[in-house]
């Protein structure tokens, strides 16, 4: 049986891989602290590149600064940590999707690679503004961590480290930079390939922030940038009254397409013009876009001429059919121009959404139904529902008492979730600043409101809080159970406003606290360990681990989403864990034996995870791969 690494996923070996596909002569084979493994041979990658390298001296544009390199480096190295479920403070943890986490969001991203790879539809992220006085998180490279902790005395229970970023300081916007890269490259690999990023700013860096995201996410995949007025009396700037922030908004790849949002005033009503909505045309008439560059939104429809509705338009699929008239984006100024589109969007939308318009000439054009009740979202926003004092006073009603400081409105972020997601897709929201989980109150409000199946994860570093302030006084004494128990109360007011069209609304959530591995060290590095310290190893577990905490770590390693189903069964008198149905079946008791490995057999597991420790004997053992292949060999086995 295969034995489980228990690591999270090793970016460096993922990206050799991609070289190799490429360039297998590139790739070789190195010894490297005993083991063998994959490397690039730079030299001949150098050969294979030629007339394409940049010389180290050659001037290039590019956003650097100290540090960088470390700091990309760090995003690919992988550690040996886990996320231990808290049943005690989690809401409804059987049966939940969502998800908060505790703890240093780089870790968390990181262990996050395997399961949620290219799953988050959206990310949003009110990261510190590096004002000065605001905490950001240390990454430092030359230091180490009894250094750090002396100098700086920032710290929590769980060692994350802090620091408080003085503009005094020689590397004030060096140490951010530092610390928001690796982030922003871990959680671009989460997002779908049509999926969205958004990002509050202020003055400080945004204008470092933006070349990062062009750096990131590409300069192409640039949506746009939205100034929200979130203090319309503004604060002091140095003889300026600062009243906004700003929101950044990229996107994964050309796939992402940003939705309309509801014209909750009625500010932007359209034109009553034809059944209660406009037509708007389909073909995205500017030219930059085109058949080279965006294959994948260029392709024909099919119209039945001899089919129309009460409004006069055109039946249309994306199915070739006998007698249809065939369809493709019409040329302007030479160019074949594409659809706004992509075809699986189309292919949802046909008939209901889209249609196709007679034009006078005799052809058609492919349009959309554009409802008056929706927008697109304008580039600034300056409304009351972006104003943080109504964040706040929210918070502190729900709250009762002023706990947290200019938190986001639940109406802003609500608006961002329309432009990123679709309300019928279980699309999954990340926010990996959580503060006080306002994303998560908006992820729960707006599927209240339009029946949506959104999913959350948070994400948040347990902070103290100041013993000096509110919230300490109030019995909070970190950031994360300020934000737990906001969605807590926020979910039971929603179902209350709502009972009639709420019953199926979720507004539970599973807590999850990073913690170090569930296995001792010699589960990774037995030459630090001498001969007379094996008999008190034997079993690789930690003492204080239970199989709930083994069966989530194996969930990470195995790409199962932490929101999984589980059921805790007993067969043949052990206790045997089953998620997701039978994608993974898991048995942590000791004294395994033949009986026990046939009953799981028989339920024919896509994973089958025991304990290497656990089997009865070496007999017993060795059987487990034959009892397998004959009853059930497409099973997977493994062992931790």
């Amino acid at each position: 049986m295969e034995k489980m690494d228990m690591m999270s996923m090793d970016r460096v070996q993922e990206n050799i891989a991609k070289i190799r596909a490429l360039f297998p002569e590139c790739v070789t084979e190195v010894k490297r602290d005993g083991k063998v493994t994959l490397a690039v041979d730079f030299d001949e990658l150098k050969q294979e590149m030629s007339g394409m390298l940049i010389d180290e001296r050659e001037e290039r544009y590019q956003m650097t600064w100290p540090d960088k390199r470390k700091a990309k480096l760090l995003a690919n190295t992988s550690i040996s940590a886990t996320l231990r479920p808290c049943k005690e403070e989690s809401v409804d943890f059987d049966n939940t999707q969502n998800l908060y986490i505790e703890g240093d969001n780089l870790d968390v991203l990181k262990l996050l690679q395997e399961t949620y790879l290219g799953k988050v539809k959206m990310i949003y992220i009110d990261p510190p503004y590096n004002t000065g006085s605001d905490f950001v998180y240390e990454d430092d490279f030359a230091q180490s961590a009894e250094e750090y902790v002396a100098n700086s005395g920032q710290y929590d229970d769980q060692g994350n480290r802090l620091v408080e970023n003085k503009e005094t300081n020689g590397r004030f916007h060096t140490d951010w930079l530092n610390m928001i890269y690796p982030r922003l490259k871990l959680a671009r690999n989460l997002l779908t390939d049509d999926g969205v990023i958004f990002i509050s700013i202020d003055d400080n860096e945004q204008a470092n922030l933006k070349k990062l995201c062009n750096e990131v996410f590409g300069e192409d995949n640039f949506i746009g940038q939205i100034t929200v007025v979130g203090n319309p009396r503004g604060r002091d700037y140095g003889g300026v009254a600062r009243m906004h922030d700003y929101l950044l908004v990229y996107g994964k790849s050309n796939e992402t397409q940003i939705n309309l949002i509801n014209d909750r005033d009625g500010e932007f009503k359209l034109f009553d013009s034809l059944g209660g909505f406009e037509l708007r045309e389909l073909r995205n008439r500017n030219i930059k876009f085109n058949k080279e560059n965006r294959p994948n939104l260029y392709y024909p429809f099919y119209i039945n001429p001899t089919q129309q509705d009460e409004n006069g338009l055109f039946e249309i699929s994306l199915n070739k059919k006998e007698g249809w008239i065939e369809l493709y984006p019409l040329e302007s100024q030479g160019v074949n121009t594409v659809w706004r589109w992509g075809k699986e969007k189309s292919l949802q939308n046909l008939n209901i959404n889209i249609a196709a318009k007679p034009m006078k000439n005799g052809s058609y054009m492919i349009v959309e139904k554009y409802r008056e009740s929706k927008i697109m979202a304008r580039s600034v926003w300056w409304d009351k529902d972006t104003n943080t004092e109504k964040g706040t006073l929210l918070l502190k009603d729900m709250l009762e008492g002023k706990v947290f400081d200019y938190p986001k409105t639940v109406e802003m972020l609500m608006r961002t979730i329309q432009m990123g997601t679709e309300s019928m897709d279980e699309n999954i929201i990340l926010d990996f600043f959580s503060g006080s989980a306002t994303t998560a109150h908006a992820v729960m409000q707006l599927n209240a409101e339009d029946g949506g199946h959104r999913k959350f994860i948070m994400v948040q570093l347990p902070e103290k809080c100041d013993e000096k302030s509110e919230a300490y006084k109030a019995g909070y004494k970190n950031i994360c159970e300020i934000g737990k128990e906001r969605i807590r109360r926020a979910g039971k007011k929603i179902k209350e406003d709502s009972p009639l069209t709420t019953q199926d609304l979720d507004v539970g959530f599973r807590v999850l606290k990073l913690d170090s591995s569930n296995m001792k060290d010699v589960y990774y590095k037995a030459e630090d360990y001498a001969q007379t310290m094996i008999a008190g190893l034997e079993d690789n577990v930690k003492e204080d681990r239970t199989p709930l905490d083994l069966l989530f770590q194996v969930m990470l390693d195995l790409g199962q989403e932490l929101s999984a189903k589980i059921e805790e069964k007993t067969i043949a008198g052990k206790t045997v864990w089953c998620v997701e149905g039978n994608n993974i079946i898991a048995c942590f008791d000791s004294d395994i034996n033949d009986q026990v490995v046939t009953e799981i057999a028989k339920l024919k597991p896509l994973y089958a995870v025991f304990r290497d420790s656990s089997f009865v004997s070496d007999a017993a053992a060795a059987n487990c791969e034959q009892i397998f292949a004959s009853i059930s060999p497409a099973t997977s086995r493994k062992v931790i």
